[in-house]
């Protein structure tokens, strides 16, 4: 019985991985952007001015390190870029319900409820971890006066072995802060955020505290 739902957990987790990376998945990105440590790709969204967007980069640690960054939404404020406020509403062993307000400079504060679905899966090499978030404002604190309400925000990170002691981090998002003017000025804005998030991220692993098993 055991080896049998080894079985059927291992095909599930191959599933996924699979879809993952189907084509169709993949398709219409186009590169932006690209340096020795990161690349970052566009593609318009259907009904939409704004696109969306991709970082795929190297992180010199394990999967299971990136994802206890990932994972830790309580100290974004401290590393993450333009988080003012980030608390848990609820954590459960697969989701995370958090809300977050994000201070720009550039205009005035954003904030939204998230809730991050969490998967795991094995692969070569260890643990591919995804985290895929949606809006949940309904679930969260309600509008606050001078602060833009975001609606539309889905995005993921997926975390990948790369060879020994490395991961494949990609990061995909999708978001309308509100911004207004021309489409292109939120696209850069997101194009620029990507970099230093992947940034925030490396410095972040390296904390002991995410060494501790």
């Amino acid at each position: 019985m055991k080896r049998k739902t080894a079985i059927i957990a291992f095909l599930a987790g191959t599933a996924l991985s699979i879809f993952a990376a189907e084509p169709d998945q993949n398709a219409d990105w186009k590169l932006v952007k690209q340096n020795s440590s990161l690349a970052i790709y566009s593609r318009l969204h259907p009904g939409s001015r704004l696109k969306e967007f991709k970082g795929v980069g190297k992180i010199e640690t394990t999967t299971e390190t990136v994802h206890k960054v990932i994972d830790d939404v309580e100290a974004y404020p401290s590393f993450m870029p333009y988080t003012a406020e980030c608390r848990v509403i609820e954590r459960d062993p697969d989701s995370i319900l958090t809300y977050q307000r994000l201070s720009p400079k550039i205009v005035s504060d954003r904030d939204y409820t998230l809730r991050i679905e969490k998967k795991s899966w094995p692969v070569e090499n260890g643990l591919a971890y995804l985290n895929h978030w949606e809006p949940a404002n309904e679930h969260g604190p309600a509008a606050k006066p001078g602060v833009f309400r975001v609606t539309v925000c889905e995005g993921s990170w997926l975390l990948e072995p790369a060879g020994e002691g490395k991961t494949r981090a990609t990061y995909s998002v999708f978001t309308d802060s509100g911004i207004v003017g021309p489409a292109f000025i939120a696209n850069t804005i997101s194009e620029t955020g990507i970099g230093k998030l992947f940034a925030a991220v490396r410095k972040q692993v390296k904390d002991p505290k995410y060494q501790s098993r």
